[in-house]
């Protein structure tokens, strides 16, 4: 239980080679089981993708698996996903909250920024990661899966996953407040 790390970084996002390199290598170095989505297309259309990837595979064996897509609210929500390095955009935020798993976060550009600084320093959920250095990715990983720290981040992840599932109740804040804009919206 809580022991890997599930890796995604949405639908739009691409990255270089030199990133993809490093993440290789933190994964890999990292020890810790993980299950890491790589679209098709996330590359650029680089054609060194599969080759670097299936090293990977080798490196790793069972600890880790790549697929071209998951069901992400699926796997957040699975007993053995213990944190999820994201590109925070909001669906991956809010699912990933809903279901109570802390975050490594990567953001890109636009909004994933701002929700990446509230997961870490205000909801206190996460953890940045502000070198995509494959060092800087194990010790990330290793603080969040390991160490002390991620115990206090997994509670606070918790205790998050408690509210939201409050506030989404048919009488909680979330859906008054909605049902309110849709009364006020048909009134006018």
């Amino acid at each position: 239980p809580k022991s890997v790390i599930y890796v995604s970084f949405g639908s739009i996002v691409n990255i270089d080679k030199q990133e993809l390199i490093e993440t290789v290598w933190g994964l890999s170095n990292s020890k810790q089981p993980f299950l890491w989505v790589v679209r098709p297309s996330m590359d650029r259309g680089s054609e060194w993708t599969e080759s670097l990837l299936n090293g990977l595979e080798e490196s790793v064996g069972e600890r880790g698996f790549i697929v071209k897509w998951a069901p992400q609210k699926e796997v957040l929500a699975h007993a053995a996903v213990g944190g999820f390095w994201s590109h925070c955009g909001w669906n991956s935020t809010i699912e990933s909250i809903c279901e109570g798993v802390p975050m490594i976060c990567r953001p890109f550009f636009g909004d994933q920024l701002l929700n990446a600084s509230y997961i870490c320093n205000v909801w206190k959920i996460g953890l940045e990661l502000q070198n995509l250095e494959r060092g800087n990715i194990v010790r990330t990983i290793k603080r969040l899966m390991v160490d002390m720290e991620g115990n206090y981040i997994r509670k606070r992840a918790m205790d998050m996953k408690e509210k939201a599932a409050f506030y989404l109740m048919e009488d909680g804040s979330t859906s008054c407040s909605f049902n309110g804009l849709a009364k006020h919206i048909s009134s006018v």
